[in-house]
C-alpha cells in the first residue's frame, strides 16, 4: 500500500494505550489516527475514521475485544484488526481469531514485531506471534474434525514447490520473505499459497500452518 498505515489502539487502561500510541508513533510509516478505551468506542471511531488496522486489547469492560472484533468484522470488513493483549491461552487465541482478527500478539511483542505485523495485516496476510502459533496449533488440532486428521502429507497431493512453501509458511514467512528465498517473484508465491490452501482445503494460512504440523512437515 502506499501512504502511512492508519491505526487505532485500543485499551482500557490510559497508560497503556497512551503508551502504545507514542511507541507506535515512532515507526516510520506508521500514523496514530486516534486512541479508544473500550471496544464500543472502537467500533464507533472506526466507523468514523476509518484506520486501516486496529490494534485490539480483548479483556476490557462491557464490549470486550473479541466483541468488537466481531462487530467490526460484520460493519467495516476492510479494517483489519491485530489482538494485542497479555493472554496468550488457547481459548484467547481461538476467540480472537474466530472473531476476525488478521494477527494476535502479545503484549512483550517488541515495536518491530509490532510494525512487522502491521506491514502484513495490510497486505491480507496473517500475523501470529510464534509464541501464540503453538498455542493455535494445539487448539486446532484439539478441535473436533470431519475427516481424520492426517499423520502424514498425502502423497501427490501437494507439488515440491507448493510443499516448500507450505514449510516456509508454517515458519512464519511472509509472501515477500519466501520469494526472496526461493528466488522466485511474489506473484508466484501467491499463486502457489492459493493453490496449496484449495488442495488442503484450508481456509487461511493459521489452518494451513496447522495441517503443516499434523502432516509432520515441521517439529
Amino acid at each position: 500500500m502506499t501512504g502511512s498505515i492508519r491505526v487505532l489502539s485500543v485499551d482500557d487502561q490510559r497508560m497503556v494505550r497512551e503508551g502504545l500510541a507514542l511507541v507506535l508513533g515512532l515507526l516510520p510509516g506508521v500514523e496514530v489516527v486516534a486512541t479508544a478505551s473500550g471496544g464500543e468506542e472502537a467500533v464507533r471511531m472506526a466507523g468514523e475514521l476509518r484506520p486501516d488496522v486496529v490494534l485490539m486489547d480483548l479483556r476490557m469492560p462491557r464490549c470486550d475485544g473479541v466483541e468488537a472484533t466481531r462487530r467490526l468484522r460484520d460493519l467495516h470488513p476492510d479494517v483489519k484488526v491485530i489482538a494485542l493483549t497479555t493472554y496468550a491461552d488457547d481459548e484467547s487465541v481461538l476467540a480472537a481469531l474466530r472473531a476476525g482478527a488478521r494477527g494476535y500478539l502479545t503484549k512483550d511483542a517488541r515495536s518491530a514485531e509490532i510494525h512487522e505485523a502491521l506491514r502484513r495485516v495490510v497486505t491480507d496476510q496473517a500475523a501470529i506471534d510464534p509464541v501464540v502459533q503453538h498455542h493455535l496449533v494445539d487448539a486446532i488440532a484439539s478441535e473436533p474434525a470431519g475427516p481424520p486428521t492426517p499423520t502424514a502429507a498425502p502423497d501427490g497431493l501437494l507439488t515440491p514447490r507448493e510443499l516448500e512453501v507450505l514449510v516456509l509458511i508454517a515458519e512464519g514467512l511472509s509472501n515477500a520473505e519466501i520469494a526472496a528465498r526461493l528466488m522466485v517473484s511474489e506473484a508466484t508465491v501467491k499463486s502457489h499459497v492459493n493453490h496449496l490452501l484449495g488442495k488442503i482445503g484450508a481456509r487461511d494460512r493459521a489452518r494451513a500452518v496447522s495441517y503443516a504440523y499434523q502432516c509432520g512437515l515441521l517439529r
